[in-house]
């Protein structure tokens, strides 16, 4: 245990709280209310500037709401107007909608392509595939369902690709619990995020504020946003085809195709409605134009540019004077050892706080016990007290119904939050909040092939089939990805006869890349066996082995993989050689005066890393790092960390992978592979 005066040290910048208290009854809004019908309003008058979407937040319901109660409120509010806001618990649900309702029915649209190429979205919309994406994880992004996904694009069932378009339907049934609701839009040729914001009767602000990702960068065609408030069979019409209609009277001189130029419209669209003009075009004749709605408004490139310049800026740091940081964890959940872990995983953490202390860091760390299991209770309790709502970054939760939580929080408290351990939780896919540190499956096995193909596309590749823990899902991305570059390779079986059918492979010239099928270790260690004989019979073959992240932990074979300059990818390696491995081995028994656990990966080191990380990120960036999580450098001992968000509304995954070299000299490289 850790002595006494020690312990002091460390929890003089730390504040411990087990805390259960009572819910906080919600405030009533200061608003004048009123009874209409029955039903129960707030009375509010829009301030200067302010959309559907911004009071929509203010008060907690959805805008297709606020347009119910007010009819004609979608086409745009003045300053002063008075609207009546339903009270939340008295908004109306799908199942209730009035038949006077200027909403139209999806069901009752039949999808078109409109004039010019322009595509209607009422129905489906496109979606890009990015790494790290799975069907499933698409599925989930979109409120929508798998058999719907491979319904209109079958040949998905077989796999999907970076780059791959799918046909995605838009949601259709509003949910009856509350939560905030979206349609989507996949950016079209010739799109702005000023003819966007136009097509939904929204300002700019209202689409960057639902994409919090969204930026010169990603605001590209074919990219995917998501828009704000409308009910799912709701129909639009894209800006570009939005028509009013005027009249011209016709003058001495002028023709069909004068007029047609002048209000930049198609000469059949005039023709088509104006029946008289079958008579021919005559002086005085009154005409109806059917002009687009573009081409009344004084729209300049200046003004498009106003309006497009809000994708180029970032926000200013927000720094304040004390950074404070909630570590959220079971610490007492003894099931399975998990407390151990966790507890060596807060240890690191605090050893990264000392860190960042010494380099002039303002923090306050407040840890707080959440409770085990799906028992909720306590972490529910503990989001209610000050101290929780004063936080400006927590990290925790290690289950789903903890992690869900914890993002609702941050959602609401608009607080950046750290999924540490979770892989599949769903809740970052649609909350731009948060940063999960352990890397996805798939975005490894993206990357992973990515680095294959630069650095081995002109060796001589040969798969070796047999052996247990099958690595199918990398083995079919790799030869996919194989094919797609038009690169040759070879695949025999680790049967008897290997070493005869294998030489017949090898080529003396350049480089011989050998990928097991397996990860076992006695599968591996027996291939290594046969490739020794290989190699002592025809020293001339340079024999390379790719392998995968658990030989890491194969201790007994770390001078085979040296004889044959062996190459792993791996989403975190710690090279127990270097100089900062050992320094925090050494801090760490001495401080806590124990041995890490033999754990792969080690939690103090994750716990170090993590903290690390993102209390860097707090004191040169501030609350707000995410626009600047690209510039956070650190010398972590364990994990690669590059952020990157798979949506334009979603939160940031950690795609950090290493490429770990044993090579023939006895020396250890990682190189990080992750950009």
């Amino acid at each position: 245990m850790v002595n006494s005066q020690l312990m002091s040290k460390i929890y003089s910048f730390l504040f411990l709280f087990f805390l259960l208290l009572s819910n906080i009854e919600a405030q009533t809004l200061p608003y004048e209310t009123v009874t209409v019908e029955g039903k129960s309003f707030y009375k509010y008058r829009v301030q200067s500037g302010e959309g559907l979407y911004a009071i929509s937040r203010t008060f907690s319901v959805s805008v297709a709401d606020i347009i119910r109660s007010n009819p004609g409120s979608n086409q745009g509010l003045q300053n002063g107007q008075e609207l009546l806001i339903p009270i939340a618990g008295n908004v109306t649900t799908t199942e209730n909608v009035s038949s006077s309702s200027p909403l139209v029915p999806l069901s009752a649209v039949t999808p078109t392509t409109n004039q010019g190429g322009l595509v209607d979205q009422n129905i489906n919309f496109n979606h890009t595939v990015v790494s790290g994406e799975t069907v499933y994880s698409i599925s989930k992004m979109y409120n929508t369902s798998v058999d719907d996904i491979y319904r209109l694009n079958p040949s998905s069932k077989e796999g999907i690709g970076v780059g791959e378009v799918l046909i995605i339907p838009q949601r259709r049934v509003i949910s009856k619990v509350k939560e905030e609701n979206y349609r989507y839009h996949t950016i079209l040729p010739k799109e702005t995020l000023y003819s966007v914001s136009k097509t939904y009767s929204l300002k700019p602000e209202d689409i960057m504020e639902a994409n919090p990702g969204l930026s010169i960068e990603t605001f590209q065609i074919g990219k995917t946003i998501r828009v704000p408030f409308f009910e799912s069979y709701q129909v639009i019409t894209p800006y570009e085809t939005q028509t009013t209609e005027i009249t011209h009277k016709v003058s001495r001189g002028e023709t069909l195709y004068s007029i047609s130029r002048r209000y930049n419209v198609d000469v059949n669209a005039i023709v088509n409605e104006n029946p008289m003009l079958a008579g021919g075009l005559k002086p005085n004749m009154e005409l109806i134009i059917p002009v687009k709605r573009s081409s009344l408004e004084a729209t300049t490139e200046r003004v498009e540019n106003d309006f497009n310049s809000i994708l180029n800026q970032r926000t200013s740091p927000e720094r304040v004077g004390v950074n404070k940081i909630g570590l959220l964890l079971p610490l007492l959940d003894e099931s399975g050892g998990a407390h151990l872990r966790l507890q060596e995983y807060y240890e690191g953490f605090l050893l990264a706080v000392e860190e960042m202390k010494n380099r002039g860091a303002n923090l306050e760390l407040y840890v707080f016990e959440i409770g085990k299991g799906n028992d909720t209770k306590k972490l529910e309790s503990l989001l209610q007290t000050l101290e929780m709502q004063s936080l400006n970054l927590i990290i925790g939760g290690v289950n789903d119904a903890q992690i869900r939580i914890l993002s609702d929080f941050s959602k609401e408290r608009n607080m950046k939050y750290v999924v540490p351990f979770s892989q599949s939780n769903g809740e970052i896919l649609n909350n731009g909040n948060i940063f999960q540190v352990n890397p996805l499956p798939k975005s490894q096995l993206d990357k992973a092939s990515a680095s294959f193909i630069n650095n081995f596309r002109n060796s001589n590749i040969i798969f070796v089939s047999g052996g247990q823990n099958d690595k199918m899902d990398f083995l079919s991305q790799l030869q996919n990805t194989l094919r797609s570059y038009n690169i040759n390779y070879e695949t025999i079986s680790n049967t008897s006869t290997l070493d005869s059918t294998l030489l017949s492979l090898l080529k003396s010239t350049g480089e011989n890349i050998i990928i097991p099928t397996s990860g076992d270790m006695n599968t591996l260690s027996r291939l290594i066996d046969e490739l020794k004989e290989v190699q002592e019979t025809n020293p001339e073959l340079q024999i390379r082995l790719f392998g995968y992240p658990e030989w890491q932990t194969y201790n007994s074979l770390i001078n085979d993989y040296h004889h044959f300059g062996t190459y792993i990818y791996s989403p975190f390696y710690v090279n127990e050689n270097s100089n900062e491995v050992r320094a925090f081995k050494t801090k760490f028994q001495k401080l806590y005066d124990r041995d890490l656990l033999d754990t792969n990966p080690g939690y103090g080191m994750w716990g170090y890393d993590t903290g690390l990380f993102f209390l860097t990120a707090l004191h040169q960036y501030g609350a707000n790092f995410e626009q600047n999580v690209d510039r956070v450098k650190v010398s972590s001992l364990q994990f690669p960390f590059n952020f990157e968000r798979l949506s334009n509304w979603g939160g940031f995954f950690n795609t950090g992978l290493y490429l770990i070299n044993y090579d023939t000299n006895g020396r250890v490289t990682k190189m990080d592979i992750s950009r």
